[in-house]
């Protein structure tokens, strides 16, 4: 996802607000949330960007059905709403996710695995390949994906650690090959 600098400015000064009141974590959990409803219901999308509906109307429904919402998410759904910004909402949330996981020391990793990864073995790769990436911790999505066939492929944003049957397999016949 292609994030923009509007969205790296709010989702900046939402992350310093959060900061100030203490309320990183729930803010974070509120805009995934919010990002996952936007994501899986085009009706709230269409009406929050609807041209029919007036501003004050749009913000009304927001905040009805948002009303559990931490106070610092639903001002900032209303700021976006008045500058006419509603469509950077999901760049917004993924880049605070990031701001979030800087700060709390972590990352978010894609371990591929011929099969589901145990509690233990999911601790074991968080503890190594988090010190290679300069992190205290991974948050760990497991991937079950038959093609790997044997071994793992750890994705932690840009960086790739392939250590997968198939992999080696492609080495091989490279250089053999030639």
């Amino acid at each position: 996802m292609t994030r923009s600098t509007v969205a790296k400015r709010y989702a900046g000064a939402l992350f310093l607000v959060a900061q100030e009141k203490n309320t990183v974590a729930e803010v974070n959990q509120d805009l995934q949330e919010l990002a996952k409803v936007l994501q899986e219901n085009q009706d709230f999308v269409s009406l929050i960007t609807s041209p029919k509906f007036s501003s004050e109307r749009k913000k009304e429904i927001v905040s009805e059905v948002l009303k559990d919402a931490n106070p610092v998410v639903l001002n900032t759904l209303h700021l976006l709403i008045d500058k006419k910004r509603t469509n950077e909402i999901l760049h917004i949330a993924e880049e605070f996710k990031q701001l979030a996981a800087d700060a709390q020391g972590y990352a978010e990793a894609t371990v591929y695995t011929t099969r589901e990864l145990t509690e233990e073995e999911k601790n074991e790769l968080s503890t190594s390949f988090g010190k290679l990436v300069g992190k205290e911790k991974l948050e760990i999505t497991n991937v079950v994906d038959p093609s790997v066939l044997g071994g793992v492929r750890v994705q932690i944003g840009n960086y790739i650690y392939d250590n997968t049957v198939v992999n080696k397999l492609e080495s091989l016949r490279r250089t053999l090959v030639g």
